[in-house]
C-alpha cells in the first residue's frame, strides 16, 4: 500500500542529505515513494488517481513539507476542504483534498452504493484524522473543531459532559467528532442493536471522554454513563413533583406476572395485576402490551424505597356503586364460579361484583364438606341473594335455595302428633337425626328413644342407616327443628288400658296420695289417673303397715276387679287415705292424649 512521507522518513532523509558530502561507502539509493497514494480497493476501477514523483528533492523543501504537515495536521480540523472525488470502489470514495495523500470518505455517508458520487465531483469536508493505511479519514459534517486539545484535556480530567458528532459506525462501535477522532464502544453507546446504532449516525450527542491521548490522537468517549445520569436526575426530579392521586399519562415498560411497569414521564411505577381491573384478571398482557399508552393514577408514594404504586381501574366507575339499586336480597340471579375454597365458592355476577356461597347454602340433604363438592370453577350456576353488605363489598349467595324450599311445606306433611318414618343419618351425644324427606330432618332425644332403659348414647339402641318409625312432638318451621319420639309409639300398660275401657267404667285403685281433694291412683303398672273426692269424706293418715308391701299381690288383686268389672271394696264407707284400694268410675278417657279422670265411688 503507497503511502505519504512519514515523520520518520523525512528525518531519515534529512539527515542523508545533511551528509552528502561526507565521504562514505556506497550505499544503495533507497527508492523514493510516490506523493499520491493509490488504494489497493481502487485498483479494480477503470479510473485510477495520478501517480506524481518528484526526480530530486532538496533539504529545505523536505523540511518546508516536514513543517507544513504538521501544520495542516494541527489545524484542518477546524476548517472546511473543497474535495474533488479521484476514485470510487465498492466501499469507498477517495477525494483529493491538496494533500499529497487523499481522503477517504465510506458510501455509507452518501446512502450506500447507489448513491455513490461520480470522478469529478465536489464536496465541502473536514479532516477527522488518520486511519491505519495513511488515508485521511474525512467528514461532510461541518464541525467546530478547537485549535488545540487543552478544552478536551480539561473536560477529561475534570470529567465533565461535552458535546460530539457521530460520524460512522465502525466494527465494535461508532466514531464521534469531539475536535478529533473518538471511538465509542457498542456497549458505551446507550442503545440497543445496531439499527438503532445506524440511527445515531450525524446526531449530536452529550458523552465524556474516558481515554485521552493527545499525542496519538486516541480518545474513548461514553455516552451510557451520561444517560444513565441524566436519567437519574430526571427520575429525582420527577419523584419531587409526583404527588398521590395524581392522574398521569405513561406508557408500559415491562410486563410481569404480578403486574407492569409503566414509566411516567422520567420516573417508573408498579402497576399491580390486582389494580388493573376490576374483574379478576388471570395475566397482565390479557389487558396490556409492552409499548401501549395508558392513564394511571397515583396509589402511594414509599418515601424510603421510593417506590410508586399505580392503578387503572380506580379511573373507572366502581361496580359496587350500583349494587343498591341493581340487586336485592331474595333475588334469583346468575353468575360464574371464579373459584372454590374449602369453605365454599366465589360467583362473580358481574366484572368486579362477587358473592360468596358457604358451603352449608349448598345442599338441603347433602352434608358439604368444600366448594368443589356441588360446582366447578368456570360453571354458570344460578343463586338467590341472601345478604348485601355494601360498607364490606360482600355478598351472601345461596345455591340451595334455588332448588325449591322443603320446609315451607313442612307443617302440612309432619302436623305435631303425627307418626312419620325415616332415616338415621347421623348421631350426637344428646341424640340422633332422622331424615324424613329432602332437606327435612328431626331430632330424636336421647330420653325419647326407648322408655325401659337409660340410654349413655344413641348408638346403644340405633344404628345410621336403620330405619324407624317415630311421632312428631313439636316443630319449629322459622328455626327448621323437628322435635321427634320413638319410644311413644312404643305400646305400654297406658295403652292396653285405654283401649279396654270407656268412659263409665267401674274400675279399682290404690291410692298413692291425697292432695286438697284430689287423689293420685294407680289403676295398674305404669298407669295413673286423678280422681276427685267427695267434700264429706274423712281423709286420714296412712297406717303403718308392717313389712314391706306385697306388689305382686296387689297388681294381681287390681287386675282381677278390671277384669270382673266389681267391685269388693265393703260397702261400708271408709275414710280416704294413701294405701287404700277403693273403686272409681272412669268420668273422662282422652284416647289420644292418653289421659284419665276418676271419680270415688262410696
Amino acid at each position: 500500500m503507497a503511502r505519504s512521507y512519514s515523520q520518520g522518513r523525512i528525518v531519515q532523509k534529512l539527515l542523508s542529505m545533511s551528509n552528502a558530502n561526507t565521504p562514505e561507502l556506497p550505499t544503495s539509493p533507497e527508492p523514493m515513494e510516490p506523493t499520491v497514494a493509490i488504494p489497493e480497493t481502487a485498483a479494480a476501477s477503470t479510473e485510477k488517481p495520478a501517480v506524481s514523483r518528484e526526480p530530486t528533492e532538496s533539504f529545505g523543501s523536505l523540511l518546508s513539507d516536514f513543517e507544513q504537515s504538521h501544520k495542516r495536521k494541527a489545524e484542518d480540523g477546524s476548517r472546511q476542504i473543497a474535495a474533488t472525488v479521484v476514485a470510487v470502489n465498492a466501499e469507498s470514495a477517495f477525494l483529493d483534498i491538496g494533500y499529497k495523500t487523499e481522503g477517504i470518505l465510506p458510501l455509507t455517508v452518501f446512502g450506500g452504493e447507489a448513491d455513490a458520487p461520480s470522478v469529478g465531483d465536489k464536496f465541502s469536508v473536514s479532516v477527522k484524522g488518520r486511519d491505519i493505511d495513511g488515508y485521511y479519514e474525512l467528514s461532510l459534517f461541518k464541525v467546530a473543531r478547537p485549535k488545540d486539545f487543552t478544552s478536551l484535556e480539561e473536560a477529561f480530567e475534570q470529567k465533565e459532559t461535552i458535546s460530539g458528532t457521530v460520524t460512522g459506525v465502525v466494527k465494535g462501535g461508532l466514531t464521534v467528532d469531539i475536535g478529533m477522532r473518538a471511538f465509542m464502544p457498542a456497549s458505551r453507546s446507550g442503545v440497543r442493536d445496531a439499527a438503532e446504532m445506524e440511527k445515531l449516525v450525524g446526531q449530536d450527542i452529550r458523552c465524556r471522554i474516558t481515554k485521552l491521548d493527545v499525542a496519538e490522537e486516541d480518545a474513548v468517549v461514553d455516552r451510557r454513563g451520561v444517560l444513565e445520569e441524566e436519567e437519574k436526575v430526571n427520575k429525582d426530579r420527577r419523584y419531587a413533583e409526583i404527588k398521590e392521586g395524581d392522574v398521569l399519562h405513561g406508557t408500559v415498560r415491562t410486563l410481569m406476572d404480578y403486574g407492569a411497569f409503566v414509566e411516567i414521564g422520567g420516573a417508573d411505577g408498579l402497576l399491580h395485576i390486582s389494580d388493573m381491573a376490576w374483574t379478576r384478571i388471570a395475566k397482565p398482557s390479557d389487558v396490556l402490551t409492552v409499548g401501549q399508552e395508558i392513564e394511571v393514577k397515583v396509589l402511594k408514594i414509599d418515601p424510603e424505597t421510593r417506590k410508586i404504586s399505580l392503578g387503572m381501574k380506580q379511573l373507572l366507575a366502581h361496580p359496587w356503586d350500583a349494587v343498591a339499586e341493581k340487586y336485592h336480597v331474595g333475588d334469583k340471579v346468575r353468575g360464574v364460579v371464579t373459584r372454590t375454597a374449602d369453605f365454599g365458592a366465589f360467583v362473580e355476577l358481574e366484572p368486579g361484583v362477587e358473592g360468596l356461597i358457604h358451603v352449608s347454602e349448598m345442599s338441603w340433604a347433602k352434608k358439604v364438606r368444600k366448594g368443589d363438592d356441588m360446582v366447578k370453577t368456570g360453571e354458570t350456576v344460578d343463586v338467590v341473594i341472601l345478604g348485601i353488605d355494601l360498607a364490606q363489598q360482600r355478598m351472601s349467595l345461596g345455591l340451595k335455595q334455588t332448588l325449591g324450599d322443603p320446609w315451607a311445606e313442612a307443617a302440612q306433611k309432619f302436623p305435631v302428633g303425627s307418626q312419620v318414618e325415616g332415616t338415621v343419618t347421623s348421631f350426637m351425644k344428646f341424640g340422633a337425626f332422622v331424615q324424613l324427606a329432602e332437606g327435612v330432618e328431626g331430632m330424636v332425644h336421647i330420653s325419647e328413644i326407648v322408655a325401659d332403659r337409660r340410654l349413655n348414647h344413641p348408638s346403644d339402641a340405633l344404628r345410621v342407616g336403620e330405619h324407624v318409625k317415630a311421632k312428631v312432638l313439636e316443630l319449629d318451621q322459622e328455626k327448621r327443628q323437628l322435635r321427634l319420639s320413638i319410644k311413644q309409639l312404643i305400646p305400654t300398660g297406658l295403652d292396653e288400658f285405654v283401649e279396654e275401657h270407656q268412659e263409665g267404667d267401674t274400675v279399682s285403685g290404690r291410692i298413692v296420695d291425697v292432695t286438697d281433694g284430689l287423689a293420685r291412683v294407680e289403676l295398674g303398672e305404669g298407669v295413673f289417673a286423678m280422681s276427685t273426692l267427695p267434700v264429706a269424706s274423712a281423709v286420714v293418715e296412712a297406717a303403718p303397715v308392717a313389712g314391706a308391701l306385697d306388689l305382686s299381690s296387689l297388681s294381681s288383686m287390681l287386675n282381677a276387679k278390671w277384669k270382673g268389672g266389681a267391685s269388693s271394696v265393703a260397702a261400708k264407707p271408709e275414710p280416704v287415705r294413701a294405701g287404700q284400694i277403693r273403686s272409681f268410675r272412669i268420668a273422662k278417657l282422652d284416647r289420644d292424649a292418653k289421659t284419665l279422670e276418676l271419680v270415688l265411688l262410696p
